[in-house]
């Protein structure tokens, strides 16, 4: 009966019938694709290279999941760069603390050479900080014996002040024989208004051979308004540095850096320091890269805030200086023919940091500078931007020639955060390099900021004063 009236509704409506086929095929064809897909994700839940703990997994930009979970040849270099400061600042600081209770990083499905006598064997293999784990819901089940933290996993994890400070102010050896490398410690110091320091050590030739050594430099900015610069070169048998700690010596100079307290103690010609320098807490940035393959430079603020007390002399005059502002910075890597913007700013809430590096090969347009802001939490946002731009034009005093900035523009922006900043020039110092390239002029300024905008969509509205860096030419007569 139901055959006979299906076949003659067909043959009376075929449209109709056609129509309501077409339908059901279609419904069906749409849960076949569902049961599919929900059955590849139940798989996939089980898959033991994708359990995790916790509710979210942060995987390197870029990374195909599914070449992570089969070991294929695109999830075989990929890692998360910083992967410390995610783990410890991003992701597991004070900032997160309310919405993140735990943090458990993990290696997975790494390829390592195993060698035992004359036999070598390709294995995969996975690391895991066992009280992270187990932090996180997914300590490993032991069929015997113990999984706890060594000492490694404790200083990845929560390193002492010592550890953390030598883990990424530490020095580093040139890849390959350059006579343009450079490695070296910045400072700056402002004891007042109108008066401030510059102290740099460095080290830098080619650093695989014998013809490289040591500098000391100083500048001091007096109240007056003059620049007095000081320098005294180091051979190479006078200076010591350490690729594992955060420690140099050049000549009867040094940098000492105990439990997170920075000491410095030396002389570059008639000028003498003698200043403990302590980091605030949370107000680092992290090493990073800068640059390009052939003029790659590395860099890494400790203390984008921190305070220095001690004695600073000039010419004989010393100055006495307790709690003042005070920065620090460490620089490495080839610096034939390159220059770089950059600038530092502080207020009693935030704190800025942009930068650079231009190569000789490069247009400064083309370069992807960063701009970071940073609170008592640590880094609030990190923005991209493509130039600073320079208004107006002002002489550098006893510098003929030279014109400076009256003022710098910076706009940054990352995903729906905008952050605008302005700087206004009061004092400029110039100076020459011929490694720079002909004709270059290196500016260092003081000036203050103002800065708005977003940063997590939080509105930013704040000023201060700071440090800039920027590279001009002579102007042609």
């Amino acid at each position: 009966m139901y055959w006979t009236l299906a076949l003659r509704h067909l043959f009376v409506r075929p449209g109709r019938a056609l129509v309501l086929l077409l339908g059901y095929a279609l419904g069906v064809a749409v849960m076949i694709v569902l049961l599919s897909v929900g059955d590849a994700m139940l798989d996939q839940s089980r898959d033991a290279s994708l359990v995790g703990g916790g509710e979210l997994t942060a995987l390197p930009e870029g990374v195909d999941v599914e070449a992570m979970r089969t070991g294929g040849l695109a999830g075989m270099f990929f890692g998360i760069n910083g992967a410390r400061f995610v783990s410890r600042e991003l992701l597991g600081g004070s900032r997160q603390s309310g919405i993140v209770a735990a943090v458990s990083p993990v290696l997975e499905q790494k390829l390592l050479a195993v060698r035992t006598h004359d036999s070598t064997w390709t294995v995969r293999a996975g690391g895991e900080i066992p009280s992270a784990a187990r932090s996180a819901g997914v300590a490993l089940q032991l069929i015997a014996g113990r999984w706890t933290d060594n000492g490694r996993d404790s200083a990845w994890r929560a390193p002492d002040a010592q550890a953390f400070y030598d883990e990424i102010d530490h020095f580093h050896r040139p890849p390959a024989p350059d006579s343009s490398w450079a490695e070296w410690d910045y400072f700056n110091v402002v004891v007042s208004q109108h008066e401030w320091w510059y102290i740099t050590l460095l080290i830098g030739g080619d650093m695989r051979g014998t013809n490289w050594g040591g500098q000391v430099l100083v500048t001091h900015r007096s109240p007056a308004g003059e620049y007095q610069r000081f320098v005294t070169n180091v051979s190479r048998d006078a200076v010591v540095f350490d690729t594992l700690r955060a420690d140099l010596t050049v000549g009867t100079s040094s940098v000492t850096q105990r439990d997170g307290e920075y000491h410095l103690r030396g002389a570059a010609g008639a000028a003498t320091f003698d200043l403990t320098l302590v980091p605030a807490a949370h107000r680092y940035f992290p090493s990073v890269e800068l640059g390009n393959d052939e003029d790659a430079s590395g860099y890494v603020v400790p203390a984008l805030v921190g305070t220095a007390t001690g004695r600073l002399c000039a010419n004989g005059a010393c100055r006495d200086v307790r709690d003042a502002p005070a920065y620090h910075d460490h620089n490495w890597g080839s610096w034939r023919a390159v220059t770089w913007e950059w600038g530092t700013g502080r207020s009693d809430r935030h704190a800025l940091l942009y930068g650079g590096v231009i190569g000789a090969s490069q247009e400064a347009g083309s370069v992807p500078f960063f701009l970071g802001l940073e609170d008592s939490l640590g880094l609030q946002q990190i923005y991209r931007f493509e130039s600073v731009e320079q208004m107006g034009m002002r002489p550098v005093a006893g510098v003929a020639g030279i014109a400076a900035p009256d003022s710098l523009r910076i706009t940054g922006a990352r995903r729906d955060d905008t952050l605008r900043v302005m700087i206004h020039i009061v004092d400029v110092a110039a100076s020459r390099s011929v490694a720079a390239g002909p004709g270059r002029i290196f500016l260092q300024m003081r000036g203050t900021w103002r800065a708005t905008g977003t940063a997590n969509g939080a509105v930013v509205s704040d000023s201060g004063s700071g440090f800039f860096e920027t590279w001009v030419s002579p102007r042609k007569k």
